[in-house]
C-alpha cells in the first residue's frame, strides 16, 4: 500500500538558479512540483537556453500561474499569454518570457 507523503516547496529537494529566476523542486511519488519565479526581463532563449544547450524548450508543462504574467512562443509561432489563476498545458517546442513589471510565480506539475 502507498504511504502518505509531504513535503514544502518552502524546503525544496532541489533550487536551481539563473539570471532573474529560479526553479524550486519537490517530488512527491512519481510527481515533480516545481514553483518556478522569473523576475520581469526574464526570458528562457536567453537565461535558460545557454543552460539546456537546445534551440527551444524541450519540456512539457503544465502550469498553475499563482501571479504575473508570462508569454509562450511556440516553435511553430503560435502564442498565448496566461495570468493568475489560469492553467496552461505547454508541449515541447517554444520560448516563454515575463509580461510586464510583475514577477512571475507559477506550479509546473509533472509526472514520470
Amino acid at each position: 500500500m502507498a504511504k502518505m507523503q509531504k513535503k514544502n516547496l518552502n524546503s525544496p529537494d532541489q533550487t536551481m538558479t539563473f539570471e532573474k529566476g529560479k526553479a524550486e523542486v519537490v517530488k512527491v511519488g512519481n510527481v515533480t512540483i516545481t514553483r518556478m519565479t522569473f523576475e520581469p526581463g526574464w526570458r528562457w532563449s536567453e537565461h535558460v537556453k545557454p543552460i539546456a544547450k537546445t534551440g527551444s524548450c524541450e519540456k512539457k508543462h503544465l502550469i498553475y500561474c499563482i501571479e504575473g504574467r508570462s508569454r509562450v512562443r511556440m516553435n511553430d509561432g503560435t502564442e498565448l499569454e496566461y495570468g493568475p489563476g489560469d492553467v496552461v498545458s505547454i508541449p515541447p517546442g517554444h520560448d516563454g518570457w515575463t509580461v510586464g513589471d510583475k514577477t512571475f510565480i507559477g506550479i509546473d506539475i509533472s509526472q514520470e
